[in-house]
């Protein structure tokens, strides 16, 4: 007679998979465990020590966040800051959106040229490419000549607000086409076929067929640009002026010039907890169900 002992572990199939699991699990883990650990050392740490910074020095208190919110050019700065990273963020989506979409519908040969325009930035210097907008958007530069020869008058760019949207914009761009171009290649362009043999016009065909499928990838584009837009520091040193200063070069002033890293910590906590807040904010877009449209290879 088999009797079967109680608690005996079983070494079916389903016992096997489990322990297969477990094993993948423990590997997985160590396999990130190096990336956790660069993170803690090179991001988590440097924050902590920030924001400690901001509450110690002079001494300990809150002295330095009602020093930020008591101080009319602080809250001007800040709100000048999230409000050039929005109109960069939008210049990126509406001189983006048009390039990803032609990627996807021209021929390999072509799209590789497109994609090698996206990426040659990334071989150039950040400094480089501002020093060019410089001599760009200089008063006697290049831009200008073209508009007096249109018999317009000069237009002032350099040291403006628009000067560093346009500097930025130039910058982000590529952070903003390839998020799009991911999400688009996977769209269907037989919809949109369909879309017209229903009786939709192009344009209504784009607006509610194509439009709502690439949304994702707007999403996930504009949420980069927007953070990486928030912290930029040379472009607007460079481009800008005095009215067109944002946080990142005020924290530089505290921190490099006054040795005041109570003051310049609790400026660049205060600007990340305010990223946060428009980003739980934005988060119930990015979360909405967008149907995808695959591509038949």
């Amino acid at each position: 007679m088999a009797a079967s002992a109680t608690g005996s572990r079983d070494t079916g199939p389903a016992a096997a998979a489990d322990d297969r699991w477990r094993w993948f699990r423990g590997q997985a883990f160590w396999l990130v465990a190096p990336a956790l650990l660069l993170l803690v050392v090179c991001l988590g740490l440097p924050l902590a020590i920030v924001t400690l910074r901001s509450f110690s020095e002079p001494q300990w208190g809150w002295q330095n966040y009602v020093w930020f919110f008591g101080t009319p050019v602080n809250l001007t700065v800040l709100q000048r800051t999230f409000a050039i990273s929005a109109w960069v963020t939008l210049v990126c989506v509406i001189a983006g959106y048009p390039y990803a979409y032609v990627m996807t519908v021209v021929g390999p040969k072509m799209r590789l040229v497109l994609i090698l325009c996206v990426l040659v930035p990334f071989w150039v210097s950040g400094v480089v490419r501002t020093l060019a907008w410089v001599i760009l958007l200089q008063d006697s530069g290049v831009i200008n000549s073209v508009i007096r020869s249109l018999g317009l008058g000069p237009v002032k760019l350099i040291r403006t607000q628009t000067g560093v949207v346009i500097g930025m914009a130039q910058v982000l761009l590529p952070f903003m086409i390839l998020p799009l171009y991911s999400v688009m290649k996977a769209i269907d362009l037989r919809l949109l076929q369909a879309a017209r043999s229903l009786g939709a016009s192009p344009a209504r065909a784009f607006a509610q067929v194509y439009l709502p499928l690439s949304l994702p990838g707007v999403y996930a584009g504009a949420i980069i640009v927007f953070i990486l837009a928030l912290g930029f520091y040379i472009t607007p040193a460079l481009l800008g002026g005095p009215r067109s200063t944002m946080l990142s070069t005020l924290i530089q002033n505290q921190v490099l010039s006054l040795l005041n890293w109570g003051r310049g910590g609790a400026m660049g906590v205060v600007l990340l907890i305010a990223t946060f807040i428009l980003l739980a904010l934005a988060a119930p877009l990015s979360r909405q169900p967008h149907k995808t449209g695959s591509r038949r290879q």
